[in-house]
């Protein structure tokens, strides 16, 4: 078969959202390619949609087209590397003999901006020969290695966290185990500019972490966070040279938290009764570097606030804007260099506004593509 009939080809669609309420919202959903344009991927109950900038800096778009998935909840983890390739990795259940459901990791992978989505590979999980362990694996987490290879991690039987990694020449590592108990669910992972990647997941009480001490070796048990974090909450952002910022909500009241290695304890942002993970965004602003969070409010609008990068202590302002969403808005610089702030509708519609042209955060109209 050609490599075009291996490509997934999608159909125009529409779908109501969330398709699964009772799942975490996805993260990081909305991203630029290598020629400038924005994509928004979001899990629907047949699939995967997707929306794609007609060029560089819009305003027009093309979709939704509706890209089958079958058996994969509809829930996504997104990556990104520096090659501009988007990585789409999710959870699939499919009925096999016996009445039993096989469960997989499954990734697929779209090469340019507008182009099919690759056929959905297969990454087995760490309990090949026990399907009943392997139906209690978590949701994955994902992130491109500064060499361009995938690396995805998911909550194991026994509450610690497992990964599989692929190797610069395409084959996949056998399921690493990372060790660590009592993680909630969902993991999160982040790679600093220097290439070393860093992997949280909430626990009861702490956020428990692994990172590396250089490139290519195995993980190792970090220090663990003292905060109760909510379980899908986790994002992350290079903030400085070989620094990550790891953002969350407190798990009590739904405040935002902030923390990076060196920090005796997090820091409050504000931002109660939000829910689902913040959005983060490090960019200048009128010449000055900084950070721009974007979260589901109380209200269920969007909310965005801005803060000079890694002071923490500066006041944060949440500003509602726009109608109600659902899941988690998304953040992105678009191809001209402006911020685009995206969120979706219940009726499964794409709504976007972008930073105006001439000075600070002030954001144009929404529109609804």
């Amino acid at each position: 078969m050609g490599a075009e009939g291996r490509q997934h080809r999608a159909s125009r669609a529409s779908a109501s959202l969330p398709a699964d309420p009772s799942l975490p919202p996805t993260a990081g959903w909305l991203l630029r390619g290598r020629d400038g344009r924005l994509s928004a991927y979001t899990p629907a109950a047949d699939g995967v949609l997707r929306w794609t900038e007609k060029r560089p800096g819009g305003p027009g778009w093309t979709g939704p087209e509706l890209f089958p998935a079958p058996g994969v909840l509809p829930y996504l983890a997104i990556a990104q590397g520096a090659d501009g390739y988007v990585q789409l990795v999710g959870l699939r259940r499919t009925p096999v003999a016996g009445g039993e459901l096989a469960t997989d990791v499954v990734q697929a992978i779209q090469y340019q901006s507008g182009r099919p989505l690759r056929d959905w590979y297969a990454l087995g999980t760490p309990y090949a020969r026990d399907r009943a362990l392997a139906a209690t694996i978590g949701l994955p987490a994902a992130v491109v290695d500064a060499e361009g290879s995938l690396h995805v991690f998911v909550r194991n039987a026994g509450g610690g966290v497992c990964g599989r990694a692929q190797v610069p020449n395409g084959r996949w590592n056998k399921w690493a185990d990372l060790k660590g108990s009592g993680t909630l669910g969902l993991p999160a992972a982040a790679v600093t500019d220097r290439g070393l990647m860093e992997v949280l997941a909430p626990a009861e009480d702490s956020v428990l972490r692994w990172d590396q001490e250089t490139q290519g070796v195995k993980f190792r048990r970090a220090a663990d966070i003292a905060s109760a974090a909510a379980d899908g909450s986790v994002s992350s952002e290079r903030t400085g040279r070989e620094r990550l910022t790891h953002f969350w909500r407190d798990a009590a009241a739904g405040a935002v938290h902030a923390w990076r290695e060196g920090m005796a304890a997090p820091a409050k942002l504000g931002g109660e009764g939000g829910s689902g993970p913040v959005a983060v965004l490090r960019t200048p602003v009128d010449g000055q570097d900084c950070t721009i969070l974007a979260q589901r409010g109380a209200d269920g609008r969007p909310a965005l606030a801005s803060y000079p990068t890694e002071k923490e202590s500066a006041a944060l302002d949440w500003a509602p804007t726009g109608e109600p969403c659902v899941g988690a808005p998304a953040l992105a610089v678009d191809g001209t260099g402006l911020v685009v702030l995206a969120a979706l509708g219940a009726d499964g519609s794409l709504r976007v506004t972008r930073q105006k042209s001439d000075s600070g955060l002030a954001m144009e109209a929404w529109t609804r593509v």
